[in-house]
């Protein structure tokens, strides 16, 4: 009984967080000069420089910030940009 509890929890808990850290490390690995990145704070921009472990991310015109590969959440898509532009053409209900 105690073993299938076990196996039940690596199914479950363990195993879908393995591959969710992988899929982040990769996604990590394979960012390129030119892509739009969100960070684990929430900020919106794009991949101006490279290094081992830090990134030059460009957030406004003219404005670069220096952040740890880590740091990086998502790589942005066009669906979630469509997504956002759609949020603001929709006129309020009130």
């Amino acid at each position: 009984m105690i073993v299938a509890l076990f196996v039940l929890l690596y199914l479950l808990i363990l195993r879908p967080q393995r591959r969710r850290t992988t899929d982040q490390l990769e996604m990590q690995d394979t960012l390129q000069v030119g892509d739009e990145v969100i960070t684990a704070g929430g900020i919106r921009g794009e991949v101006r420089q490279l290094d081992e472990e830090i990134l030059k991310v460009e957030i406004a015109p003219d404005v670069v910030v220096r952040v740890d590969r880590r740091a990086i959440a998502a790589i942005a898509t066009e669906a979630e940009d469509d997504t956002d532009a759609l949020e603001e053409a929709e006129p309020d209900g009130s």
